[in-house]
């Protein structure tokens, strides 16, 4: 008999929906699809092959109330084999990772999704809100996320993000439901503890407004970020981002980049938190952190005056010299700042680097990347003393954080790495500045 037959890929089999009560739905526009999604990851569930072996045509269905996150499971297929310590229990190996209460009777769960559309509602304190235009919602990374659209249109759609604790009523039980996406789309996600009392978490919201009932709102679930401060002499703490996820229907639409933000404004606003930093991010994650820090120095008056010049910001506001889409009347090229016209240099001033990073909050190396970045978009080309002066503030900083691997080199070889290294950082920067408009 061939394995193949009946063995199933574990990714294509699994299928997620966000499932909505009939109201709301008939309040969605025809590119808003939320259900029958898949997974990324499944290994850590059923393997590292991600393979389902004993069953013909098999589908899974795990089912969420859209806000509240109540679950149903459903397995069908065609046939399976007798049991044996080679077919794999579907439904007893998933209801290992999820709470036990979640519902095997379709009906039953429509009626919990029905009941939970209109008395869900976020746990703990918003702390971040924004709206979008429903009918134009547009794709891509690069989507802006727009503050002034009127509440009172019915065809806007509100957003918020609340902060929790394992301290906030309910919210236990409510990350229990929502962990499994962890698993499922970060790699190398694993659960947290609930012994470790100091997690912190923000929550990523849709609000919506009904069309049949303008008056109610309905909530739905769209992401969220696990947070964990550590201490930081004297009496503050460092807060890391340690998970973070957006769910697949609400990709591409900006919505990371306004979580994020939502999370940086929680730790400015915030004189216990000393800075925010990131744990092993994954290159996604650092592009949309890179991206978000660009433009928050670039919108930055102050930081930009000081650091380039006063001609890094005009007088009324908007930016030129290569700051967003500042052009030169004479010839239509972007405008660079002249060397040593503000204490970004190069090289950049130190200890004003250092006032600026610690009143923004922003961890030391990512600072000192995102000034590269900066004083690359604004640099002559032409200007030779200013690009010397770059290469060897660039290089200095990757020397000292790639010390003892260089270490091991002679001399000639550890110059030519350098040498590597900072064309290969450089390059990334371009790409990087290609994205902030």
């Amino acid at each position: 008999m061939s394995t193949t037959a009946w063995t199933t890929d574990a990714n294509e089999a699994f299928a997620l929906s966000l499932v909505r009560a009939p109201e709301d739905k008939a309040s969605l526009w025809s590119r808003e699809v939320y259900e029958g999604f898949h997974p990324t990851f499944t290994y850590p569930i059923f393997g590292e092959e991600e393979k389902i072996y004993g069953y013909k045509d098999l589908s899974i269905d795990l089912k969420f109330a859209s806000g509240s996150l109540a679950q149903y499971l459903h397995v069908r297929h065609s046939e399976r084999l007798p049991s044996s310590s080679a077919v794999d229990e579907i439904e007893p190996t998933i209801s290992k990772f999820i709470p036990a209460e979640f519902f095997t009777d379709e009906e039953k769960f429509l009626e919990r999704v029905e009941h939970d559309a209109v008395n869900f509602k976020p746990y703990g304190e918003k702390i971040y809100s924004y709206t979008r235009a429903a009918t134009t919602l547009t794709k891509g990374k690069n989507v802006a996320i727009p503050q002034l659209l009127s509440p009172e249109d019915q065809e806007t759609v509100d957003f918020e993000v609340y902060h929790s604790t394992w301290k906030t009523p309910g919210f236990s039980e409510y990350h229990r439901r929502m962990q499994l996406f962890v698993l499922l789309y970060i790699e190398g996600g694993s659960y947290i503890s609930e012994d470790e009392e100091t997690w912190e978490f923000a929550v990523l919201y849709e609000k919506r407004r009904r069309r049949s009932s303008p008056d109610v709102f309905t909530y739905h679930f769209v992401g969220y970020s696990t947070l964990y401060p550590f201490y930081c002499f004297p009496e503050r703490v460092r807060l890391r981002v340690s998970q973070f996820l957006i769910l697949p229907p609400y990709q591409q639409d900006g919505h990371g980049s306004a979580l994020y933000t939502a999370i940086y404004q929680y730790v400015l606003a915030h004189p216990s938190i000393a800075e925010l930093t990131v744990e092993d991010p994954a290159e996604a994650f650092e592009d949309l952190r890179d991206r978000n820090d660009l433009k928050m120095l670039l919108a930055n008056e102050k930081f930009m005056r000081e650091g380039f010049g006063p001609e890094a910001v005009s007088s009324n506001g908007g930016k030129v010299g290569g700051v967003g889409n500042g052009r030169s009347k004479a010839r239509g090229k972007a405008r660079t700042m002249r060397i040593g016209a503000g204490k970004m240099g190069p090289p950049a001033e130190r200890s004003w680097l250092e006032k600026w990073r610690t009143d923004l909050k922003i961890a030391g190396r990512q600072f000192n990347r995102l000034v590269e970045m900066l004083i690359l978009k604004h640099m002559d080309p032409a200007d030779e003393r200013a690009q010397r002066s770059y290469r060897l503030q660039v290089k200095e900083r990757l020397y000292r954080f790639n010390y003892e691997l260089l270490m091991q080199l002679d001399k000639q070889e550890r110059q030519q790495k350098l040498e590597e290294t900072f064309q290969s950082v450089v390059a990334d920067y371009r790409r990087i500045l290609g994205h902030v408009h």
